[in-house]
């Protein structure tokens, strides 16, 4: 038996490993039974709509609560008596970090559970708010109201999303609309109140007041049930069984070089696993997509109210435009997401979501000749109504990209890119703003960004279509035999069978000319 640092010398604790790790095999066997009695098919109802209760107001605290900080603007500029690039980064900030830490929140919902991830991000989210409160100076915000609040929002918004995609199937257009609702109907109810707290109890009583109300993330995370899919059962056992083995060759021998390469090999391979999804071209295309969307969406909730405030509208009206936008993203969330679960529309979601964010754009090109609050309001309500539709079809695109067994680390993946463009596109276009003196610059870059975005898919879809039928096409002239069904992307051919039974035909037609 060799002897030395990286084995060990004595046989009763190597008998003694084995036995246990044959033990951890049984133990593994039941629990695999236990799991596949337990694994389901999404209920497409039941406890699914609590689930999307949950995630609603999740939306609300989160996404509204974000876009709800764009009324602290002028009172931030005036206080601290900073230019419009600099008060844009605590906007910016926040934004960044909920979508930058968003792998996070998926990280440890899967590792945990989803209620620990939004339990703790309230927490976090809510201690942001209060702090924020006690800021003597912008840099206070950036820390607080930005990168604390930020991060508790990432432990929140996508483990949340993708947990309604786990509980329902024929109707998940739907459920997702509802639940991504809540970030219109939250900024409808909010955008009001807030302007009122902060005319009642200044800037500081209104944050303060919403660091309280963000604390509901810890009832909503108490809603979210695991549920087990039978599309999680063959990943959840794989991993149980490296875990397993790893914990029966620790004990056998825990100073073993080959164990500590056997738990590297494990890891890698289940995060190899897990995000596998990233050498797909079509979720390359996807990311590359959502760079430039995310651009050109952030901005607007920014700027919407200081540019109705330099046009002469008052800030009560302005206010009032924010919740028009609100309320018609929640439109938009509900009856795109029902429209699209249509039969008529179910296989064509995907050209809905370029239609949306192509649509935004065009309205983005619009907005600098709008001079007066009976033009901004149909343009509020324009905008509004195709943000909530394109928002309620991010999830649903992307589930029909990498499956839903991948869904949660997806989208955590599609709200980080989110995060470089949150950050840098509020501030991008408060300089152009600084710099020009007027807003059409930043308007016109956002909507040609969005419109750019939706190009690339469809230019990306057409051609991946076009070569499908051109392989088609050349299968069938090479052998006239062969017969393609496409399943997504990947064709299955069947000539090799047809052969296979050409000459088992052959060979009984031999044997019965031929009798022994």
């Amino acid at each position: 038996m060799p002897t030395g640092n990286h084995w060990t010398t004595d046989p009763s604790k190597i008998i003694t490993g084995l036995l246990e790790l044959g033990k951890e095999e049984k133990r593994t066997e039941a629990m695999a039974k236990v799991n596949r009695s337990r694994s389901t098919s999404p209920p497409d109802g039941g406890w699914g709509w609590m689930i999307v209760a949950g995630c609603f107001l999740v939306t609300i605290c989160t996404r509204a609560v974000t876009r709800c900080i764009s009324i602290f603007f002028v009172d931030f500029q005036t206080y601290f008596s900073q230019d419009y690039a600099q008060t844009a980064w605590i906007h910016s900030i926040v934004d960044c970090v909920t979508m930058l830490c968003a792998p996070l929140g998926s990280v440890v919902s899967n590792h945990f559970s989803c209620q620990v991830g939004i339990m703790l991000g309230g927490l976090l989210a809510s201690t942001g708010l209060i702090l924020g409160s006690f800021a003597t100076s912008l840099k206070h915000l950036y820390l607080t109201l930005g990168v604390l609040t930020g991060l508790g929002f990432a432990l929140c918004y996508s483990p949340a999303i993708a947990m309604v995609g786990k509980y329902f199937s024929r109707r998940k257009a739907l459920a997702y609309g509802i639940s991504m609702s809540g970030s219109g109907i939250g900024i409808f109810i909010l955008a009001p109140v807030v302007q009122l707290l902060i005319e009642q109890f200044s800037w500081r009583g209104a944050l303060l007041i919403l660091g309280g109300f963000v604390l509901n993330l810890c009832v909503c995370g108490a809603l979210m049930r695991p549920i087990t899919l039978k599309d999680d059962q063959t990943t959840s056992e794989q991993n149980h069984v490296c875990r397993t083995e790893t914990q029966g060759f620790q004990r056998a021998s825990p100073s073993s070089t080959w164990t500590k390469e056997w738990v590297q090999t494990c890891l890698c391979g289940s995060l190899q696993q897990e995000y596998s999804f990233l050498l797909m071209s079509d979720f390359v295309v996807l990311a590359i997509s959502v760079l430039f969307m995310a651009y050109g969406c952030s901005p607007l909730f920014v700027y919407l109210m200081p540019y109705a405030l330099s046009i002469g509208v008052s800030h009560q009206q302005a206010a009032f435009l924010m919740s028009i936008l609100g309320v018609i993203d929640i439109i938009g969330n509900i009856t795109f997401g029902w429209l699209t679960d249509r039969r008529c529309l179910k296989n064509y979601q995907y050209i809905c979501y370029l239609f949306a964010i192509g649509m935004d754009g065009l309205c983005y090109l619009c907005l600098p000749m709008l001079q007066s609050l009976p033009l901004l309001v149909p343009f509020a309500c324009t905008f509004g109504y195709l943000d909530g539709a394109y928002v309620t079809l991010i999830p649903v695109v992307t589930a029909e990209i990498v499956g839903t067994t991948s869904l949660s680390s997806a989208l955590g993946v599609v709200y980080f890119l989110h995060a470089v463009p949150y950050l840098v596109s509020p501030p991008i276009a408060g300089w152009l703003v600084d710099t020009t003196g007027s807003y059409t610059a930043a308007f016109l870059l956002c909507g040609f960004s969005m419109i750019f975005s939706s190009v690339l898919l469809g230019s990306a879809r057409l051609v991946k279509k076009t070569r499908k039928t051109q392989l088609q096409f050349l299968a069938k002239e090479s052998d006239p035999k062969l017969q393609v069904w496409t399943n997504g992307s990947v064709a299955y051919s069947v000539a090799r069978e047809l052969d296979q039974k050409d000459g088992e035909s052959v060979a009984i037609a031999m044997l019965g000319s031929n009798p022994a």
